[in-house]
């Protein structure tokens, strides 16, 4: 006979304890204490002994074929995951409310129907009603997909074998299922976990593609418990601000292909049209001899990203003026501030700074230094940039400029949009540098600023 036994886990990071408190002592969350009953067996019980496993070489023919993808039409998506989905695997989508994750996986699906395979979309947060209106709107009400409104992740893990059983299903969302053998709610930890579980299990022993949806926290991670990632074989974000047009799907982990990808979507009246050059998107609108404004050459993954990066430089009245980044590390942005005014002399103490990424893309990369220093030293000098440049490069604490790696496919990728100069630190190889493209090699922030014109 079972006996139930009661656990106070944390909504925030899964920790269990064994009574009730305000505060959580595993990451110090406060009221994220939620009581669930466990079953666990009475009695004396009997030790099972395990069975002797088989062992296999790690080396194989080199005849073995790689896993077979599933294409599925969007490009944009297809580079992200590493050429497409891989039957069994199972995928993990998050993203702010009202990014697009359901309309970017209803049209995913509707565009693996109209391929061949057997799609289904299970929706636990809408009725079947709504989801065919978006279609509709969509222009994809006539795709051959199956349809279920359910929560309960047992009868959908049921549903998935059998010959009619469907190649790829979308799980919209898995913060919405249960399971009925556990006493919790939905979007427990507990139940987050049990019915990934059970749904990716399903999936792996059918050949199902699973795609899940995941809601995010206020700071940006997938809610529920973290092994719910360490549970599926890819996880992707799809970011971006919803007033802007823009949305970027960034792979953060893949056993299948490479976890540093992006790729770019536009949000147009039937949906998310694919942008096959982002870098002539992010720069559509932009005017030359604009102070402030540079154009920085980055690496997304495999694909060079040219986009702008501004800066502005004003007089402060407060004490202590502010630092706003929009896109960008804002840590690094106070270095490179003390940096410059320490080493160069250029007046920022005392100064508001405004740094803003155009296009709603995020950049982590320390290539970046260089074009904000210039997008800084442009606003606060009155001068633009040489027109038609580009810039890339890390920044060191005694000024110095140092190399990146990639400079030859973000030199093609300026050449391609017809930039006439870049600058860059020197690299340690000679550049083939493309035809009709100048290169200016500074070694120091100093040197820089003379490129700019001098600070005033």
């Amino acid at each position: 006979m079972a006996k139930p036994s009661v656990s106070y886990v944390c909504q925030q990071c899964g920790g269990a304890h064994r009574k009730w408190s305000g505060r959580c002592d595993h990451c110090g969350a406060w009221n994220t204490l939620v009581e669930e009953r466990i079953e666990t067996p009475s009695g004396p019980g009997k030790k099972v002994a395990g069975r002797r496993i088989d062992m296999q070489p790690l080396a194989t023919s080199a005849d073995t074929p790689p896993p077979p993808r599933m294409k599925t039409g969007l490009g944009e998506f297809d580079r992200v995951s590493g050429g497409g989905l891989v039957k069994g695997s199972a995928t993990l989508i998050g993203g702010d409310p009202g990014i697009g994750k359901s309309t970017l996986l209803l049209q995913l699906v509707c565009r693996l129907a109209a391929a061949g395979a057997r799609a289904a979309y299970v929706s636990g947060e809408e009725s079947a009603e709504q989801v065919r209106m978006r279609a509709r709107r969509l222009g994809l009400g006539e795709a051959n997909v199956e349809l279920a409104t359910v929560t309960n992740a047992g009868d959908i893990a049921a549903s998935l074998g059998g010959p009619d059983g469907p190649d790829v299903v979308v799980i919209d969302s898995i913060q919405t299922m249960y399971l009925p053998t556990l006493d919790s709610a939905p979007g427990t930890v507990s139940q987050v976990r049990a019915s990934a579980q059970e749904l990716i299990r399903a999936a792996k022993g059918h050949d199902v593609a699973l795609l899940v949806v995941g809601h995010v926290t206020k700071d940006g991670a997938i809610a529920g418990p973290r092994v719910l990632e360490h549970m599926v074989d890819t996880v992707l974000y799809f970011e971006g601000d919803r007033s802007h047009h823009f949305r970027i799907l960034r792979g953060v982990k893949n056993r299948f292909g490479a976890t540093d990808e992006i790729g770019v979507f536009e949000m147009v009246e039937t949906g998310l049209a694919e942008v096959p050059n982002p870098s002539e998107l992010f720069l559509a609108d932009r005017r030359d001899e604009v102070t402030g404004a540079v154009v920085f050459a980055g690496i997304e993954g495999s694909r060079p990203v040219l986009v702008e990066i501004e800066a502005l430089v004003a007089p402060s009245t407060l004490a202590s003026p502010r630092r706003n980044v929009v896109g960008w590390d804002g840590s690094r942005l106070a270095m490179l501030t003390a940096v410059l005014e320490a080493r160069c002399g250029v007046p920022l103490s005392g100064r508001d700074i405004f740094l803003n990424v155009a296009g709603g893309l995020k950049i982590s990369e320390t290539a970046a230094d260089l074009a904000v220093a210039a997008a800084l030293i442009s606003s606060v000098s009155g001068r633009p940039a040489p027109p038609r440049s580009v810039f890339f490069g890390e920044v060191a604490l005694s000024a110095e400029l140092r190399q990146v790696a990639q400079a030859d496919a973000r030199l093609k990728e300026a050449a391609k949009l017809g930039f006439d100069m870049a600058v860059m630190p020197k690299p340690r190889k000679k550049l083939g540098a493309p035809a009709g493209l100048s290169i200016a090699q500074p070694s120091t922030l100093a040197e820089l600023i003379e490129i700019m014109g001098g600070v005033t």
